[in-house]
């Protein structure tokens, strides 16, 4: 089973950056497509980027295109998320986890989820 461990998240003002970081335990992680996901209070958790095995293919939720990258590190197990030109509305608790598809945002998860990583956008 895939253990995930999210960091990098905090407090930012509007219009700030920050990089979130996703390790992952287990072999199998450099296969499979991953994403990254959140969850706002009183929302459903959502999959706002993901990226293919290789790096090679990268989608994003029209909430977050432009402003937000997704990359990975096989090598490393890890994949990251930069966010720039941060809004209010990008408020929630991050997570990463496996994606079904990438072009059309399919969620799916490997079996368990980690702690997450709060980010605030507030001046």
């Amino acid at each position: 089973q895939v253990q995930l461990v999210e960091s990098g998240g905090g407090l930012v003002q509007p219009g700030g950056s920050l990089r979130l970081s996703c390790a992952a335990s287990g072999s199998i992680f450099r296969f499979y497509a991953v994403g990254w996901y959140r969850q706002a209070p009183g929302k459903q958790r959502e999959l706002v980027a993901a990226i293919t095995t290789t790096g090679g293919i990268t989608n994003y939720a029209d909430s977050v295109k432009g402003r937000f990258t997704i990359s990975r590190d096989n090598a490393k197990n890890t994949v990251y998320l930069q966010m720039d030109s941060l809004k209010p509305e990008d408020t929630a608790v991050y997570y990463c986890n496996a994606a079904r598809g990438v072009s059309n945002l399919v969620p799916a998860d490997f079996g368990s989820w980690g702690q997450g990583t709060q980010v605030t956008v507030s001046s």
